[in-house]
């Protein structure tokens, strides 16, 4: 599979690198930034895998730097097979209603509802590339979401980032409804608590274990249901 993941420098993002170069895919490496500082642990990959890993720059932000990226790949490869939407901030953590900035409120909508929203524009095309040659024998959107997403089970806090994440939900059911007469299945998926920048250290998963199963997902799929909003085994969440 050729599969491209946002975020790829660090936490999941880094894990789904792996865990797909682990498993002979072609793995786009999505990165804000290419300074060497911030991508060591990926060169490192892509000596350790030579021809399967492509280090790409990409600003989620940035609808320029989105559109170019995807002609990137388009022609040096050709197609894609999987997108996986993992580039996500969580700020104003703790704050309350009173206290939140709204500028980070908005920051965090342009990274992790806008964001996927600017890959998915530019990168299906290059997806139904594979559709068109009959050359892709899975392909998918994987949202990364999380639990905080949920309305049923919705907290106190977190303000920006749950809000964020119901957004995405609802981007995924929209191109899952698009796309339903297409062969490209589209999921949110809650990956855990992890051990992450973002999840910390007391969290109980770890970050490749989670990858290892979302390539599973990817490969077997999941059983159908109203809504398409998973954990990473495929068991379904409440919305």
């Amino acid at each position: 599979m050729k599969v491209l993941v946002t975020g790829a420098n660090r936490g999941l993002g880094l894990a789904l690198v792996h865990s797909g170069l682990k498993k002979g895919n072609i793995i786009f490496a999505a990165v804000r930034s290419v300074a060497d500082k911030h991508i060591k642990e990926l060169q490192n990959l892509k000596e350790s895998y030579e021809g399967q890993l492509r280090i790409i720059h990409m600003d989620v932000t940035n609808e320029k730097s989105v559109k170019q990226a995807a002609e990137a790949v388009k022609l040096t490869d050709q197609y894609l097979d999987v997108i996986i939407n993992n580039a996500a901030i969580l700020n104003e953590r703790e704050k309350t209603i009173e206290e939140v900035d709204l500028n980070a409120v908005l920051q965090a909508f342009d990274v992790n509802t806008v964001g996927p929203m600017r890959i998915v524009k530019h990168f299906l095309p290059v997806l139904r590339i594979g559709l068109r040659q009959q050359v892709a024998e899975t392909q998918a959107i994987i949202n990364i979401s999380s639990e905080a997403a949920s309305l049923t089970n919705a907290y106190s806090g977190d303000y920006p980032y749950g809000m964020t994440k119901v957004a995405l939900n609802m981007l995924t059911e929209k191109l899952s409804v698009y796309l339903q007469g297409e062969p490209v299945e589209v999921v949110s998926v809650h990956p855990g608590w992890m051990k992450t920048a973002m999840g910390g250290d007391k969290a109980p998963k770890d970050p490749n274990d989670t990858a290892d199963n979302i390539y599973r997902l990817i490969e077997n799929g999941w059983k159908s249901s109203q809504f398409a909003f998973v954990d990473d085994t495929g068991h379904y969440m409440d919305i």
